[in-house]
C-alpha cells in the first residue's frame, strides 16, 4: 500500500504539471504556451480522464468510506488502467533515441529488451491468474505440476510462469507445462499469435541495427570494387588506379570532416558563419588577399568549398584549363612542371599558399601540376564566381592584382620560364595600372585614352578588371614556313584581339615589322570575320 501511494503521488503531480505544459499545434506548427489553451486542450480530451483513473487509489478510498480493507478482484482489474502510464515510456524513448549525448544502438536494444520483458512478465501473471481463478486449481497448467500451488511461496508461482512465458515466446516448447483446460488453450493461442507479431518486431529490429552499423563498410567495399572493375575494363595505369582507390579510401575515412555533407542541411547564414571560423585566418594570409577588405573575405569565403585530398594525388594537371583556384589550408604539395617527358620539382607549398591562381588570373592553360605530398585540405573557388565578385570592386581587384605582380616578381627563374608570355602579360597590367592611375589623376586623360589607337592602348590582360577580351598569338609568316633558328619570335606575340581587322594588320606591322594582307588559322584556314576567333588562336598573319 505504502509503495502504491508514493506511485500515485507521482502520477498526481505529473497531471498538475501537464497543466503547464506547452504543446505543439499541428495545424500551425508553433509551440502554444498559452496556460488556458494548454488547460483546456488537456481537459477536452480523453488524457485527463485516463490520467486520473490511473492515478486514484481505489483501495484506499473504499478503505476510508467502508473502513474495511478488501482484497477482491475489482481493484486488481482498476490497478490495470496503471497501464495508460506506459505512453510516457513510449514518448521517453522517443527523446532518448534522438537525444545525441546517448547511443542510438543501446538505448535501442534497451528498448527492446524492456518490450521483450514487458511482454514476457505480463503473459505470465496473466496466465497464473487463470489458473488461480479456475474452479478447479488441480486441472490447470500449473496444478498438475506443483499441487497445492495456490498456497505456496509467490515466487515458485512466478518462476513457473515466467518459465513457461519464455519457452514459450521462444518457441522451443518442451512440453513440460502445457494447457490442461480449454481456457488456457484458448489463451495459449492468442499468446502465440502475438509471439509472431513480437518476434518479428524484435528480429527486424535487430537486423537493422546491425546492418546501419555495417552499411558504410559495405558502401565502400561496392565503391571500391566497382573502381577496380572500371580500371580493369579501361585497362588505366597503376599509378592512376592507386590514386582512384586513395580517393575513395579518404572520402570515407574523414566522411565526418566533409563539411559540404554536413553543411548542406543548413541555412546558408549557418553555413557562411561556420566557414567564416574554419577558413577566414586562412583567406586573409595567403598573398593575394593581403590589405584587401573586410567585406571581400567574407563573400569569397561564403563562396569556397572544402576539400580533402590523399597523398601523391594531383590537384592541378599541368595544361588544363583554369577552371579553380585553390588555398591550402592544411597539408603540403609539391609543384611540378613536365619537360622533355619528365617530371621536375620546382617548389614546394605548405599552409595559406595558393595553387592554380596564375591560370585563373591570366586566364591561360594552368602552367604546373600541383601534387598532394601528405593528407591536405583544401579551399576551391571557382574563377567564375571570382571574377563576378571583384567586377564591381575596382580598387580591391587593383589591390589584388598588386599582390600578384609583386608575388610573380619574387618567383624562382625557373618556375618563371615555365609561365608562357609572362613578361607580355605583365606588360599589360602595368600598362593598364599606370593608365587607371593617369585617368584618376587628370579626369581630362580619359577622353584622350578612350581616342588613342589600339596599338598604343595595351587591353588589360587580367579578366578580373577586364572586359573579358580575347587574346590571340598572332605570327608573322606563313603556318606551312619554317622559321630561322634563333629568330625572337618563334613562338609569337600574345596580344588581346583588337576591334577589326584593320587594326590587328596595324598592330602585327607593329609588333613583326613588315605589312601584311592576308590572316590564316594553323590549319590554313583563312580569317575573314574576328568574331570566329576563340581565346589563344594562333593567327598567321603575311
Amino acid at each position: 500500500m505504502a509503495v502504491d501511494l508514493v506511485v500515485d503521488a507521482f502520477f498526481a503531480a505529473d497531471i498538475f504539471l501537464t497543466f503547464f505544459v506547452a504543446y505543439l499545434d499541428k495545424s500551425s506548427y508553433l509551440l502554444v504556451d498559452d496556460h488556458k489553451k494548454i488547460a483546456l486542450r488537456y481537459i477536452t480530451s480523453l488524457w485527463l480522464p485516463m490520467d486520473v483513473a490511473s492515478t486514484l487509489p481505489f483501495q484506499l478510498i473504499y478503505r476510508i468510506f467502508t473502513g474495511k480493507m478488501s482484497e477482491a478482484d475489482v481493484f486488481g482489474i482498476l490497478n490495470l488502467l496503471r497501464l495508460w502510464r506506459l505512453r510516457r515510456v513510449s514518448e521517453l524513448f522517443e527523446r532518448l533515441e534522438k537525444d545525441t549525448r546517448f547511443s542510438y544502438f543501446f538505448t535501442r536494444l534497451f528498448k527492446l529488451v524492456s518490450v521483450t520483458l514487458f511482454a514476457v512478465h505480463s503473459a505470465g501473471c496473466f496466465y497464473f491468474w487463470l489458473a488461480a481463478h479456475h474452479k478447479n486449481p488441480e486441472n490447470t497448467w500449473i496444478g498438475v505440476q506443483v499441487h497445492d500451488f495456490k498456497h505456496r511461496s509467490i515466487w515458485l508461482g512466478y518462476i513457473y510462469s515466467i518459465y513457461w512465458s519464455i519457452v514459450t515466446l521462444t518457441t522451443v516448447g518442451y512440453g513440460d507445462l502445457h494447457a490442461v483446460n480449454t481456457g488456457e488453450k484458448i489463451f495459449n493461442m492468442f499468446y502465440m499469435l502475438f509471439n509472431i507479431g513480437l518476434t518479428a518486431y524484435i528480429i527486424g529490429n535487430m537486423t537493422n541495427l546491425i546492418v546501419h552499423s555495417a552499411f558504410r563498410t559495405l558502401v565502400m567495399r561496392d565503391s571500391i570494387n566497382e573502381i577496380l572493375r572500371y580500371a580493369s575494363k579501361n585497362r588505366l595505369p597503376e599509378g592512376l588506379k592507386d590514386q582512384m582507390l586513395a580517393h575513395m579510401q579518404l572520402k570515407f575515412k574523414t566522411a565526418e570532416l566533409q563539411q559540404e555533407e554536413v553543411l548542406e542541411d543548413l541555412p546558408k547564414a549557418i553555413r557562411s558563419s561556420i566557414a567564416q571560423h574554419l577558413f577566414r585566418s586562412t583567406v586573409e594570409n595567403s598573398y593575394l588577399f593581403k590589405r584587401v577588405s573586410e567585406d571581400l573575405i567574407t563573400q569569397l569565403i561564403s563562396e569556397m568549398k572544402a576539400e580533402y585530398y590523399p597523398p601523391k594525388v594531383e590537384i592541378i594537371l599541368q595544361n588544363e584549363i583554369p577552371t579553380d583556384f585553390y588555398i591550402l589550408v592544411s597539408g603540403e604539395v609539391d609543384v611540378l612542371t613536365h619537360k622533355n617527358g619528365t617530371q621536375q620539382f620546382l617548389s614546394k607549398l605548405g599552409a595559406a599558399d595558393m595553387a592554380g591562381e596564375i591560370g585563373v588570373i591570366f586566364n591561360i592553360p594552368q602552367p604546373f601540376t600541383v601534387r598532394t605530398k601528405r593528407l591536405s585540405q583544401v579551399i576551391r573557388m571557382s574563377h567564375h564566381h571570382f571574377k563576378q565578385m571583384l567586377q564591381p570592386q575596382s580598387e580591391e581587384g587593383k589591390t589584388i592584382i598588386s599582390n600578384f605582380v609583386q608575388y610573380l616578381k619574387g618567383l624562382k627563374q625557373e618556375m618563371r620560364e615555365e609561365i608562357p608570355f609572362l613578361m607580355e602579360l605583365l606588360g599589360d597590367m602595368n600598362a593598364e595600372h599606370t593608365a587607371t592611375n593617369e585617368e584618376l589623376q587628370n579626369p581630362a586623360a580619359l577622353n584622350s585614352h578612350r581616342d588613342a589607337s589600339v596599338e598604343e592602348r595595351p587591353e588589360p590582360s587580367s579578366p578580373i578588371s577586364s572586359k573579358y577580351r580575347i587574346r590571340v598569338i598572332i605570327h608573322g609568316h606563313h603556318p606551312n614556313e619554317s622559321l630561322a633558328e634563333g629568330q625572337s619570335n618563334t613562338l609569337g606575340k600574345l596580344i588581346h584581339l583588337p576591334d577589326s581587322i584593320e587594326d590587328l594588320f596595324r598592330l602585327a606591322e607593329k609588333k613583326f615589322g613588315k605589312q601584311g594582307n592576308t590572316i590564316l588559322m594553323e590549319d590554313g584556314s583563312q580569317v575573314e570575320d574576328l568574331v570566329a576567333l576563340r581565346e589563344n588562336d594562333h593567327l598567321f598573319i603575311f
